[in-house]
């Protein structure tokens, strides 16, 4: 387990996303900007803990480069969501670490077997819940 794990992104809930990257670009940092996406969970049959997900769950999406990080910025735009809950508990921040590794079902058996529940899922993706300590959540995406 983590052997083939590769950083993908940080995730981190904002508040404003024009706001942020405004912000990362005035600083001179940011070197690359992706566009901004809306998702939802209407066409992704997301699981949370087990369960569907909240249709109503909406949030905006943007990738900013900055050096060989990239930062990907959630915004909650409606709905109950881990971030609108992260944002409400504990303000803007890192939320998530995300990882491609190369077998998504082996090491999604791995982390459940030590007793780390999947808090967050949709196909090619599981969110797990590690905030135990340092309250940072592990995304895992299958390469």
């Amino acid at each position: 387990m983590g052997n083939n794990w590769e950083l993908a992104h940080v995730g981190v809930v904002v508040r404003d996303m024009d706001k942020t990257v405004e912000y990362y670009q005035s600083l001179g940092i940011a070197t690359k900007i992706g566009p901004e996406r809306t998702q939802d969970n209407k066409s992704l049959d997301a699981m949370v803990y087990g369960k569907p997900a909240d249709p109503k769950y909406k949030i905006k999406i943007r990738a900013v480069q900055i050096g060989p990080l990239e930062l990907l910025l959630n915004q909650p735009v409606e709905g109950e969501s881990r971030q609108k809950d992260f944002l409400d508990s504990r303000g803007e921040g890192i939320n998530h670490i995300a990882f491609t590794v190369d077998d998504l079902d082996s090491e999604r058996t791995k982390l459940v077997e030590k007793g780390i529940p999947v808090m967050y899922e949709i196909k090619g993706n599981a969110y797990f819940d590690t905030r135990k300590f340092g309250n940072v959540v592990v995304q895992l995406l299958q390469r």
